[in-house]
């Protein structure tokens, strides 16, 4: 079971994956709960990647279902995205899909 630091900010619930793997072994507790948030009607999520340092495929497919889930009306945030993270984002090309910030204060701005 995934651990997670939340709170929110105006509209914007921000949640903090308190792992340093985003992998096989925890994806599927992580989207079921982001999942859970979603049904509450939150539709603007930023998930603080503050402590992740490694995300393997299965991380990546939970953050894109995620996504999808959320559909037309919400929005998925992205910020402190550490180097090896980024480059798993950029080699899949995911970060032309995502909204990356380099500090939750930037990422908070620009949704207001």
């Amino acid at each position: 079971m995934i651990q997670f630091e939340t709170y929110e900010k105006d509209d914007l619930l921000i949640v903090k994956p308190k792992v340093k793997r985003l992998d096989a072994i925890v994806a599927v507790s992580f989207k079921d709960k982001i999942t859970e948030f979603i049904n509450q009607g939150k539709k603007l999520i930023l998930l603080n990647l503050n402590d992740v340092n490694f995300i393997d495929s299965s991380g990546l497919g939970a953050i894109v279902t995620i996504l999808k889930r959320l559909g037309r009306d919400g929005k998925l945030y992205l910020c402190y995205v550490s180097e090896p993270v980024e480059n798993m984002f950029k080699l899949t090309r995911m970060d032309k899909i995502f909204k990356i910030f380099d500090t939750e204060e930037q990422a908070i701005q620009s949704v207001k």
